[in-house]
């Protein structure tokens, strides 16, 4: 279905089409989100769409001129293989929708730019019909990748086997790396052909903001005092760090903050009832399960603990906050990568998770973090001017639109 985000829309305008795959997760749609915003904001005659598979996307506002068409969602079981989310009916079934529904959207939507997050081809191809349609209209394809994507030695084969370099070569024409070489580079030492390296440009990491509008989760216990922020992103894998904190609150109850617990949509509900019921037994700690605007509580946090996903350690740089990272390793190494080169810089700390979750071990850094310095501290050129160098980049693509309309109320005038 289309979403209600943006109502006000200049109808003759250049428009942006972006996709996000979304299994599970919140970190693809809140990127997206965040680019989708700043463009508006920045080009008042643009719209942009955002085609996502996740099942909370309606849970987001969207500005004006910024709305979504959710797609069929597929969930990513532990054995690696895929499965219908909701719909009671075969994954490839669902897959057939999926592409059908992106090619349709794209094809009337008729985009100037059309962004891919992460997955050049989509989930399982799903847009590469949509790729070669737009590729022959001469819109501008992006493939937009995070700081992070794996280990190297499990990326090149990963994209070996999903015939992701003809793409890169044949139908992308640009390659956005949302991030710093100097900090990670996620094409690092992949073998790419100068004609794909020279798509690639690092745009440095995308700044977050509050949102003057957005209504603020404001939890009994922490209404007054500084307080600790732990959140496990989407929480679908984040039981064990969550785990090691609450347990570090129950042993030691005179640690420096008051603790709020975001324990994500995605988290089983055995796991965030448990969680619940052991927070009612200490003063200092308030769970909550979500709340769509974490970037307000993330500003008024004296420092945060978190696993280290993409969203959430831009919002860590660009709200300055102590951290502490605690990096999930399976199924991918990105948040270890991202969380030990960061920790090298001096913009994070990072806790190792060895199975053990020793409460003094958590409670030990906890203590500790007031003396952390702040991400601020640390002078790296650029590091936060991601989203004005989309905006700068994305510029020259949106004139073609722009000169057509022009010229189209001359020819009305006249």
């Amino acid at each position: 279905m289309i979403g209600e985000g943006g109502r006000q829309s200049a109808a003759n305008g250049p428009r942006v089409l972006m996709y996000s795959h979304d299994t599970m997760g919140l970190g693809h749609l809140r990127r997206c989100r965040t680019i989708a915003h700043w463009l508006v904001e920045q080009n008042k005659d643009l719209s942009v769409l955002i085609l996502s598979g996740s099942p909370i996307i309606g849970s987001f506002d969207f500005r004006a001129r910024v709305d979504f068409v959710r797609v069929p969602g597929v969930i990513k079981l532990r054995n690696g293989e895929y499965s219908t989310l909701n719909l009671g009916i075969d994954f490839e079934q669902t897959l057939s929708m999926r592409a059908s529904i992106i090619k349709h959207t794209a094809d009337i939507f008729d985009p100037d730019v059309f962004i891919v997050d992460k997955e050049p081809l989509g989930l399982r191809g799903e847009v590469t019909e949509t790729l070669e349609m737009l590729k022959a209209r001469g819109c501008r394809l992006v493939l937009g990748l995070r700081d992070v994507m794996d280990s190297p030695t499990l990326l090149a084969p990963e994209w070996q086997r999903k015939g992701v370099m003809p793409a890169l070569r044949r139908l992308y024409d640009d390659i956005w790396v949302y991030g710093l070489p100097q900090i990670c580079d996620p094409l690092d030492q992949i073998a790419l052909p100068k004609l794909v390296r020279d798509k690639v440009t690092y745009t440095g990491y995308l700044h977050r903001s509050v949102s003057e509008t957005a209504p603020a989760t404001r939890p009994p216990v922490i209404t007054n005092d500084p307080f600790l922020l732990v959140t496990p992103g989407g929480g679908g894998d984040g039981e064990e760090m969550v785990e090691w904190v609450l347990r570090a609150y129950e042993t030691d109850p005179l640690l420096p903050y008051p603790a709020l617990f975001v324990l994500g949509p995605f988290m089983q509900p055995e796991r965030q009832a448990q969680f619940s019921e052991r927070a009612k037994r200490l003063k200092r700690v308030e769970i909550i399960t979500f709340d769509p605007n974490m970037e307000s509580l993330e500003s008024r946090a004296a420092g945060i603990v978190a696993m280290g996903g993409y969203n959430t350690f831009c919002e860590i740089l660009s709200l300055d906050k102590r951290a502490i990272i605690v990096p999930r390793t399976e199924p991918r190494l990105e948040q270890y990568i991202r969380a030990s080169r960061a920790e090298q810089v001096g913009l994070v700390r990072m806790l190792e998770n060895d199975g053990k979750l020793d409460p003094q071990v958590m409670a030990a850094a906890l203590r500790q973090m007031p003396r952390q310095r702040h991400p601020s501290e640390v002078v790296v050129p650029g590091l936060l001017q991601g989203l004005e160098n989309v905006n700068r980049l994305i510029q020259p693509c949106l004139q073609r639109r722009r000169s057509t309309s022009q010229t189209d109320t001359v020819r009305q005038q006249a």
